[in-house]
């Protein structure tokens, strides 16, 4: 069953001044990621084609993000392109967004809203910017089984993004609700100024992608 694209943006083209620009995703895809390799390693060992297992979370964690957006933009979900134990599972994680939501007063003022840097030349979509008990916030959702260094990197990279296009960040949180209840929910809160190195790292990725991609224009 394949996912309706128009539906879900999984691939949204960033422009600035009528030229292509690299996603957050893409720039930190130059990161080395060895846990990713013994993971799927691990797969293979159980006979598990690691590409299959990553793509059916992939749409698990595809519709709880939709399930989230639906919800901060009082809209009906289209579940019609998914199967009932993918919407079992990402119903799960919906839960686990509810209870956190329910001990907080949270105005969503952005929702999935693509931003782009015309200083840095990348872009991003943002998950949600909101006023949370009265602070305005950043809310980065994800359905991993856990928060990695690689998150931080993106939440201080949108962080510039809202700052750039005139949005003030008091705070930004990771939000990772789990798929099931081995996976739970954790939570982590930021200020911008303690994403500072976090900042750095981002931005020599983005210094290295650009190499690479000027490399091989010239080979």
């Amino acid at each position: 069953m394949e996912l309706d694209r128009k539906q879900f943006k999984q691939h949204t083209v960033y422009k600035v001044g009528g030229k292509r620009v690299p996603g957050v995703t893409t720039i930190l895809g130059v990161l080395a990621k060895p846990a990713l390799i013994k993971w799927a390693n691990n797969l293979g060992l159980q006979g598990i084609d690691s590409s299959k297992y990553v793509d059916a979370l992939a749409r698990i964690g595809t519709l709880a993000h939709y399930l989230v957006e639906c919800e901060w933009k009082g809209e009906e979900p289209d579940l019609s392109t998914f199967t009932p134990e993918e919407v079992d599972r990402a119903e799960n994680a919906l839960l686990k967004f509810w209870a956190w939501r329910e001990k907080h007063e949270v105005e969503p003022i952005l929702v999935e809203e693509p931003l782009v840097s015309e200083t840095c030349f990348y872009g991003g979509t943002i998950d949600c910017y909101a006023r949370v008990d009265g602070e305005l916030t950043l809310i980065d959702l994800k359905t991993s089984k856990g928060i990695f260094d690689e998150h931080v990197h993106q939440l201080a990279a949108y962080c510039q993004l809202l700052s750039e296009n005139g949005h003030e960040v008091e705070s930004a949180r990771i939000l990772r609700i789990g798929r099931d209840e081995s996976e739970g929910f954790e939570e982590r809160v930021f200020t911008p100024g303690s994403l500072s190195a976090d900042w750095e790292i981002f931005n020599s990725c983005l210094a290295i992608y650009n190499a690479r991609k000027e490399l091989k224009r010239r080979r």
